[in-house]
């Protein structure tokens, strides 16, 4: 059987976990609430102002305000979600999923029961990392970015499933989304790290609904000859499909308590048991974050969200990194906080994971401490959900995050939209 078979007929025959189901839901939460916290956010305008202009309108809702036609309502969506880079992350392809997926299930049904669209959303989310897994390390060391590489096809499945297409078509709509799915990491920094995720959720949408309507494309375009992976310097490894249906990969999703690079997160949380004013310091990092969250002198806000040396800085001298606000265009040049980053030097260690991060610290007095975190060790879902909720308060007010909760929760959709359609001021 095909990859491309084995993915449709997962897409359409799986039944979901109960544990995955409740992951799903507290992503949802956190995808609400990056969403909204985004709105404000310039690339989010720019789309928003776009779409007026050319007097776009449709079914599906635009997150702070409007409607839009499925697709355009999933980049917007996508966009706006992912601005702040505050979302949830799966190491396993090291990608964002809820970004993509989540803005296509939301809109290719503008009506669909939010129990479905969630059910649909973990199955086109675990579609997306096993990609991840398939293309392999090497497609991300090489430039692709898989939010919006493996997170497309990802999309593809949640809306494949949720207009009903059948195997036959969804294996088509497999081969649509390979020839249109692309992204570069040379984005992060910029707004285009964001717009990845926008054009993968755009690209699932139009992908599912160009197969319903007669559109062919190759049975292989995933793993043919000159398909995606072939060209795209993936691995091909198949061992990445093994267990789909049984062992939800979904539920190892990792979600952002700090608001910047999920790949700078290890050393933030191995950070926070820090004790004593600090001199200096050595952070060791697998050698894969080197070229995604290494920016060494960050010039804006922005680009303070990719630098060890800057968010270790910051976390020293006492400044939350899970505050959104706090990372702006005057912070970076405070005067203290550079003077610390230039004391703060970063290094490879092969010996640790993608998750892991050690940091060896100077105390102002002489003497020195070593710090450890991995993000691997797991968090019960009670503790998960409660940082969730203390992040969402934190981000979006407690009014705001208690009714999103309770939205989520009863799978309430006319709810969810209402609060994710609220204008922004």
């Amino acid at each position: 059987m095909s990859i491309e078979a084995r993915i449709a007929g997962f897409t359409h025959q799986a039944r979901v976990d109960a544990d995955a189901f409740d992951i799903m839901r507290l992503a949802l939460f956190d995808w609400a609430v990056c969403a909204i916290a985004g709105r404000t956010e310039p690339v989010a305008r720019i789309l928003r102002e776009h779409a007026r202009i050319e007097s776009v309108h449709g079914s599906a809702l635009v997150v702070g305000g409007d409607t839009a036609p499925p697709s355009r309502a999933a980049l917007i969506n996508g966009v706006t979600s992912h601005a702040l880079d505050y979302d949830d992350t799966h190491f396993a392809h090291i990608g964002h999923t809820s970004v993509a997926v989540v803005p296509a299930a939301l809109a290719v049904v503008p009506d669909a029961d939010l129990d479905a669209v969630i059910r649909t959303a973990l199955i086109g989310s675990e579609v997306a990392v096993r990609i991840g897994l398939w293309l392999g390390r090497d497609h991300y060391q090489v430039g692709f970015h898989q939010t919006a590489t493996a997170g497309a096809f990802g999309a593809a499945m949640a809306a494949s499933r949720l207009i009903g297409l059948t195997e036959a078509q969804t294996v088509t709509a497999l081969g649509i989304a390979a020839t249109k799915a692309a992204g570069l990491k040379s984005q992060f920094g910029t707004m285009g790290k964001p717009l990845n995720a926008g054009l993968a959720a755009e690209t699932g949408v139009l992908a599912a609904q160009w197969a319903a309507a007669g559109m062919t494309s190759s049975n292989t375009g995933l793993s043919g000859a000159l398909g995606f992976a072939a060209t795209h310097h993936g691995a091909a490894d198949e061992i990445a499909f093994d267990g789909m249906g049984t062992r939800w990969l979904m539920r190892d999703v990792s979600h952002k308590f700090h608001a910047c690079c999920h790949g700078l997160h290890a050393m933030l949380e191995a950070l926070a048991g820090a004790g004593g004013p600090v001199h200096s310091a050595t952070v060791a990092t697998h050698p894969r974050w080197i070229s995604v969250c290494n920016t060494p002198a960050p010039r804006t806000g922005l680009e303070a969200k990719f630098s060890y040396r800057f968010t270790a800085a910051m976390a020293l001298s006492g400044i939350s990194t899970a505050r959104i606000e706090n990372f702006n265009d005057d912070i970076v040049a405070d005067p203290a906080l550079v003077a610390l980053r230039d004391r703060i030097t970063v290094q490879e260690d092969p010996a640790l994971t993608e998750m892991q991060a050690r940091v060896r610290l100077t105390l102002t007095d002489g003497t020195t401490q070593e710090v450890f975190h991995d993000l691997n060790a797991p968090i019960p879902t009670e503790q998960r959900a409660d940082r969730l909720m203390e992040k969402a308060r934190a981000v979006v007010g407690r009014a705001l995050a208690d009714d999103l909760w309770q939205a989520v929760q009863s799978c309430d959709r006319v709810r969810l939209t209402a609060l994710l359609q609220r204008p922004s001021c």
